[in-house]
């Protein structure tokens, strides 16, 4: 038998199996053709015969040979024959049929890279926003919590967990029996989404927006109203009336994302009145209010509200890192066991171990002093950034969202909206990060903005990227 081994790689024994599959599909030997004996092959190849007794076997547990009377080998005779080449690809490709869930997700959500490919210029002075300081996270502490649950984990605790979350865990941030552990705020989203919005439902958004939020909210046919947010952030005169369907109200009042202003109390229980009123609920997206640098910490909309209209999400991944993947929601009564049922439909349950570890480092008291620590790191570059800006650009600039959060957005007067993208090109090749906060509002912006992230540079490193940004100004 003519075989050649050349072509295939691997294993010597899985260079015969292949090169007789090959034989075999291409009708070089036919349904219930003999193959040579394991001894006769073997002596043809120059291989042993344990060699070719494995391609052999191989090729039977495949259907490709069968064993006949006398320890006889042939091709079966419903060998499967060489694929046909696939046909040209159409000029325009069908769309796929998928479901109208996945057609509104798709048709909002970019997959695709968020720059183009090839070689990026290091950015040594990177302003990303949503970057904490992962490198001055306490990772001694976190490893020696996480070995030592390991190794202390039983057989239950290492079984299916419940979808509400590891008990200790919810026990550790608030009332247990409305926590529903989630994999981080994004996920939490997609909840809210699927439990209490149908298609044609109103969900009123701020605006400009987080388009985390929009998109699952699109994804399930509901209809956005968008509300725009002013100095004190979203205005409850302007919310909807009943007729127009809201079903929910997402908030970000300690600190609206991207603009940074905070929602005074009179709006917050206007809020609450206004969900009540229509049977609406409200999300309080409290996603980094633990980084307050002027005036007393912010009540949240949860604890001002009298008939459980209030949905709280929590995360760690600005205050921790964002592989941490651990999130929360504090849910109204009501809300428990239909987010439940949904968190079981979706993942069943998150990773205990991670929850164990987190919930020793709370109740130990040492992510509180973490949260300090961070807390006056973030308040002395928030410190270095707003006077950098101040000193290079003066009254070029306009600074909002500098009493807390992990961010500022800088409006640049003398920068028209198309001028910015070549900025930022420019700035990316002399090492400088910046980052349009356009893409968070729904219309054009009228003023050139940018997003300025500065919890994971040093005050130096602040100082330095501004500088040498003002210099391509």
């Amino acid at each position: 038998m003519l075989l050649s081994l050349r072509e295939a790689g691997g294993p010597l024994y899985r260079r015969v199996y292949l090169a007789l599959k090959a034989k075999i599909r291409a009708g070089g030997l036919g349904p219930a053709a003999r193959v040579p004996s394991t001894r006769a092959l073997a002596r043809d190849l120059g291989v042993s015969r344990n060699t070719v007794m494995l391609a052999y076997e191989q090729l039977a547990a495949e259907g490709y040979l069968v064993s006949r009377h006398r320890g006889a080998t042939s091709v079966a005779g419903g060998a499967p024959p060489r694929p046909a080449p696939a046909p040209a690809r159409p000029a325009v490709e069908r769309p796929a049929p998928i479901s109208a869930y996945a057609r509104r997700l798709t048709a909002r959500l970019d997959l695709r890279p968020s720059r183009p490919p090839g070689p990026r210029p290091a950015l040594r002075y990177d302003f990303r926003y949503g970057r904490p300081a992962v490198d001055e996270f306490p990772r001694e502490i976190w490893r020696r919590l996480l070995a030592a649950h390991a190794r202390r984990a039983s057989s239950d605790a290492l079984g299916y967990g419940s979808p509400a979350g590891h008990g200790p865990m919810r026990a550790a941030l608030s009332d247990p029996e409305r926590i529903v552990v989630v994999n981080g705020t994004q996920q939490a989203l997609d909840l809210i989404a699927r439990v209490l919005l149908d298609p044609g439902d109103g969900a009123v958004v701020e605006e400009p927006h987080y388009p985390g939020a929009t998109i699952p909210f699109e994804a399930v046919g509901a209809r956005l109203l968008r509300v725009p947010v002013d100095a004190d952030g979203l205005d409850p005169a302007r919310l909807p009336p009943a007729v127009e369907r809201p079903r929910l109200a997402y908030v970000t009042p300690c600190h609206q994302f991207p603009s940074g202003v905070i929602m005074p109390l009179g709006r917050r229980r206007a809020l609450l009145q206004w969900a009540s009123r229509v049977g609406a609920w409200v999300v309080e997206d409290d996603y980094v209010s633990e980084f307050r640098y002027e005036g007393h910490p912010l009540e949240a909309l949860q604890s001002l509200d009298r008939d459980e209209r209030a949905i709280y999400m929590g995360s760690f991944s600005k205050t921790l890192f964002p592989a941490l993947r651990v999130g929360y929601l504090v849910l109204p009564r009501a809300l428990v066991r239909p987010f439940l049922a949904a968190k079981w439909a979706a993942d069943r349950f998150s990773a205990p171990l991670y929850q164990e570890a987190l919930a020793e480092l709370v109740t130990s008291g040492q992510f509180e002093r973490y949260l300090r620590r961070a807390g006056a790191r973030n308040a002395g570059r928030r410190r270095a950034l707003i006077g950098a800006l101040r000193e290079s650009f003066g009254s070029r600039v306009e600074i909002a969202g500098e009493n807390t959060g992990v961010h500022l957005v800088v409006w640049l007067n003398d920068v028209r909206p198309r001028e910015l993208d070549a900025l930022i090109a420019r700035a990316a090749r002399v090492g400088v990060g910046i980052y349009p906060v356009a893409p968070y509002y729904a219309e054009p912006t009228r003023c050139a903005g940018l997003l300025f992230g500065y919890a994971a540079l040093t005050e130096e490193q602040i100082r330095a990227g501004v500088r040498r940004l003002a210099e391509l100004l």
